[in-house]
């Protein structure tokens, strides 16, 4: 996020961030008009572009405040803070939460969707890079907490290990994206135990899951 962006009072990035999560909301991100951004937002098209270098920024940056204001709501998952013993129940207990949190906010699904077209975009898709490597530190971090804690296998390479956990975040994402609005009230409760124990059967030392 723009650290330009922290000079910008709270009251317009709120008026900003409305409209924009309205724009993209009703046209989605090929439709969507910075120019009826601006109208909404009262903000001038010289003001935006001193923050956002484009759309594609300016969405991207949306994304980020919608994590944080998830992640705030159902807590945090600093590495240091995992041991042995919570290491798999607290992803499982984070994804239930998330999920309470989406059924509230059926918005974060149609976002998730967006953010992954525009990832797949030739032109604009570079702009997405600083949440991928973001979220790529950050499970770094928890395989390498994992390794520590002996709860993550150390037999293949930790930059496979790490390839492995994203491409499977990306699918997962993907594929709850897509059939969301399909899923049953008891599907949609069994997701954490099902997807977290994927992780489990991906990442755990050989013998763990028997054990």
């Amino acid at each position: 996020m723009s650290r330009r962006l922290e000079n910008l009072d709270a009251e317009r990035q709120r008026r900003l961030f409305d409209a924009t999560a309205q724009e993209f909301a009703e046209h989605g991100y090929e439709g969507a008009s910075l120019n009826r951004i601006l109208t909404l937002s009262g903000m001038s098209k010289s003001s935006l572009y001193y923050y956002f270098d484009d759309k594609a920024d300016l969405f991207t940056t949306m994304i980020e405040r919608a994590l944080m204001a998830l992640f705030r709501e159902v807590g945090g998952l600093e590495a240091g803070a995992l041991s042995a013993e919570t290491f798999w129940a607290t992803f499982e207990d984070r994804y239930r939460k998330s999920i309470a949190v989406v059924e509230r906010d059926a918005w974060l699904v149609r976002l998730g969707g967006l953010f992954y077209q525009l990832r797949g975009s030739p032109r604009a898709g570079a702009s997405t890079d600083r949440l991928f490597l973001a979220a790529r530190q950050w499970v770094e971090e928890i395989v390498t907490r994992g390794q520590d804690l002996g709860v993550v296998r150390r037999d293949l390479p930790h930059s496979l290990l790490v390839d492995a956990s994203i491409a499977l975040i990306e699918t997962l994402d993907c594929w709850v994206v897509a059939h969301w609005e399909a899923l049953s009230e008891a599907e949609k409760e069994r997701l954490p135990a099902e997807h977290i124990g994927l992780f489990r059967r991906l990442l755990a030392p050989e013998g763990a899951l028997r054990s």
